[in-house]
């Protein structure tokens, strides 16, 4: 099979197809609709496209050692960790990253416009997590991050889980978060608390019948919406 002559096939295939809808009666519009088609209109070239490289920043640990970040930052802010490996590999940063985070740090407003795939979670999240670090635990509901789809949360939820989990005994993160979609079920379901037993969860959720949290605790972040909320260092 010769692929060029299988895409040329299919090419002219699909050309007769969509012509046969086209019945246009004025001839100058007529020809110049042939024309476009004629020229590929309907199947333009393959676009080939580079991803760009994106000018390093600090680590997490550097942010840590310059007193920018609480120093369990640089425990929980670590990749490719795994159970025989619960250190991981250090976390280095993008610029646009780094200046992020210490926009946040000086709890100034910012605005950050990048492709996919570079980061852009992390400006926000390292930021809240540090914010609760440093606030301590009992504080309640202490962020909340709402996304436009689903899909984005339960990812996102899957990427907190990475850095908050792993690496920790199961069941005591150092921050806790939780997940409100409204497509909980079973167990999760069984695992939401009232919102008036929280009233922060209550206001936060602008009476929200319930939350998603993790059993024991309440959470620090999450939702399609994510609640972060407190850290449970120094809980029992």
């Amino acid at each position: 099979m010769n692929v060029f002559d299988l895409r040329q096939r299919l090419v002219s295939d699909y050309a007769r197809y969509t012509k046969s809808f086209i019945k246009i009666a004025d001839p100058t519009i007529l020809a110049k609709v042939d024309s476009e088609l004629d020229a590929g209109a309907f199947w333009p070239e393959p676009l080939l496209q580079l991803n760009p490289t994106f000018q390093p920043g600090r680590t997490i640990d550097d942010l840590v050692a310059d007193g920018n970040l609480h120093r369990e930052c640089a425990r929980i802010f670590r990749i490719d960790k795994t159970k025989t490996d619960l250190a991981g590999k250090q976390l280095f940063l993008h610029t646009h990253q780094t200046e992020g985070i210490r926009k946040a740090k000086e709890n100034k407003s910012y605005v950050l416009t990048s492709g996919t795939g570079s980061g852009k979670s992390l400006t926000y999240i390292v930021p809240i997590v540090d914010h609760v670090l440093q606030r301590g635990s009992g504080q309640g509901i202490q962020a909340i991050v709402v996304y436009p789809m689903n899909a984005l949360a339960n990812s996102q939820d899957e990427e907190l889980g990475k850095f908050l989990k792993q690496g920790y005994p199961e069941g005591k993160p150092p921050v806790r978060f939780a997940r409100y979609t409204g497509q909980e079920k079973g167990p999760e379901r069984d695992a939401t608390l009232q919102l008036q037993a929280h009233e922060r969860v209550r206001e936060a959720t602008r009476h929200r019948a319930k939350v998603r949290i993790e059993p024991v605790l309440p959470v620090d972040i999450l939702g399609a919406y994510l609640l972060l909320c407190q850290s449970c260092q120094d809980e029992t």
